[in-house]
């Protein structure tokens, strides 16, 4: 039996964006808020070369209304984050996460009232 030893990838560009842990974790808290208030139920996680997408499903079986995108790529220009609708618009884009998560905790605290 042979082994084959493969060279770690050094420098460069990664083979795949994703998303770091602090990150997942702010990500992943506003999803369980949206949850516990009845709005969403699924959720998917696209990890690839030019992005890591977090999309949110009102139903398992229909678009996403919320895709929250990270595309390094974009950090020098518009930023790296943006929250995309239901039909594909950029609702809003920046630099950190948190400005562009705004939008849906303001719907949260509106769905809590």
């Amino acid at each position: 039996m042979t082994a084959t030893v493969l060279p770690l990838p050094l420098g460069g560009r990664p083979s795949q964006i994703g998303f770091d842990r602090l990150e997942l974790t702010r990500i992943l808290d506003l999803y369980g808020r949206m949850v516990a208030a009845g709005h969403w139920r699924d959720y998917a996680i696209q990890l690839g070369r030019e992005a890591a997408v977090f999309a949110a499903f009102r139903r398992a079986a229909e678009n996403p209304e919320f895709r929250i995108e990270k595309r390094p790529a974009l950090r020098n220009r518009q930023g790296m984050w943006a929250l995309v609708g239901e039909n594909g618009t950029v609702l809003k884009r920046g630099a950190e996460l948190g400005p562009v998560l705004a939008p849906v905790e303001r719907r949260l605290m509106k769905l809590v009232e």
